[in-house]
């Protein structure tokens, strides 16, 4: 099993003491703990992508730019790309250029994105944001497989023999597809034979578990082989100390502060309670033992390979949340990895002698 680290970019009052972190000081926290997750370990670190209030993500470029630059070794997710609110041939000249100056660490994590906020910003309806994330994703596709490009568009203006420059450095570069409960993400992952990122935040198992087997159903349907799928699952909350009580009273006023902030703005928590939320939501909280065995429930309904946790405090003093990560790579993590397999392709740059797409392929769909 692989382990990320991802991070939304929230910038708002902390939710235990209140106080709000200028811009630039918060944009250095995303480094700092970037630079932790090499550290300790990580297999990735993640930047999300929105264009609307609480978050100051708007540009994952760029920052994965500048952590491309301070590390080494650590994979670079997007997590997500919102190609439904993007031009996919500017996006493509962005993620190439990050592909090269990252040494072919990039992996990116797409989804049409959500928030009535960032789709009128972009112009984009309820009705049409599906119909633009695919048609965005098979123009990117195909520029990211084929020197020269023809392809009809919808919701921007049609390629005829277009180059889009820098050629990439991966051939291709890996892309999963991130969803929450949208089957039309799961189906079009399932489609091409890619990878599928489960949100896995806000609710119990079950609808992420309906999606999980939707998408492997349609893998087969699609004809690829089940043993190729693969499967990403994120956390709603990590901290763990060596004993359960102690993480769960840390934690407290964490979630208290969390369900306030959500009842404030009109949302009536999913859990009722930080017992109810330890015990049916995806959180890591507890000794490290309890982590191993609840990421191995789920793992029995998702069969996942990869798994995110916060990469930020979120409400945890700075060394409380470097505690917990220290702990989870010296007593969590190594059972994980041992007990659960990994993605069934090498954690490193796609190899970029893999046969190159042609539009005369199948698979390269014209859009």
């Amino acid at each position: 099993m692989k382990f990320l680290a991802i991070t939304l970019i929230t910038h708002t009052p902390d939710p235990v003491t209140g106080a709000l972190t200028p811009t630039g000081e918060r944009f250095r926290e995303v480094l700092d703990n970037a630079l932790l997750a090499e550290e300790l370990g990580f297999d990735g670190f993640g930047v999300g992508e929105r264009h609307e209030r609480p978050f100051i993500s708007s540009s994952p470029p760029v920052l994965l730019s500048h952590i491309a630059a301070l590390t080494s070794r650590i994979r670079l997710f997007t997590a997500v790309t919102t190609l439904s609110l993007l031009d996919p041939v500017r996006a493509y000249e962005d993620y190439a250029t990050l592909d090269h100056l990252s040494g072919g660490r990039l992996e990116l994590i797409i989804g049409k994105g959500n928030g009535s906020a960032q789709r009128d910003l972009f112009q984009v309806t309820p009705e049409d944001q599906w119909d633009r994330n695919a048609e965005s994703y098979e123009l990117f596709r195909q520029i990211w497989r084929n020197d020269k490009v023809t392809a009809q568009a919808r919701f921007r203006p049609s390629l005829h023999e277009a180059e889009v420059w820098p050629r990439p450095l991966q051939r291709p570069v890996r892309v999963w597809h991130g969803s929450a409960t949208s089957k039309e993400s799961a189906d079009l992952a399932a489609r091409y034979g890619d990878p599928l990122f489960s949100a896995n935040v806000t609710n119990p198992i079950e609808p992420y578990a309906e999606l999980v087997r939707h998408y492997r159903e349609r893998w087969a349907h699609y004809g690829h082989d089940p043993a190729a799928a693969a499967v990403g699952a994120g956390s709603a909350g990590y901290y763990a100390t060596p004993r359960s009580q102690d993480a769960v009273n840390a934690y407290r006023p964490v979630f208290e502060a969390q369900t306030r902030m959500w009842k404030q703005h009109g949302q009536e928590p999913v859990f009722s309670s930080l017992e109810d939320f330890v015990e049916r939501s995806s959180a890591l909280i507890g000794s490290p033992q309890q982590v191993i065995e609840k990421v191995h429930r789920y793992h029995q309904q998702f069969g996942h390979a990869v798994q995110h946790l916060h990469a930020e405090p979120g409400g945890l003093t700075v060394s409380q949340h470097r505690g917990a990560l220290e702990l989870f790579q010296s007593e969590i993590a190594p059972v994980l990895r041992r007990e659960i397999p990994d993605p069934p392709w090498p954690w490193a740059p796609v190899d970029p002698s893999e046969p190159v797409r042609t539009a005369a392929d199948p698979a390269a769909v014209s859009v």
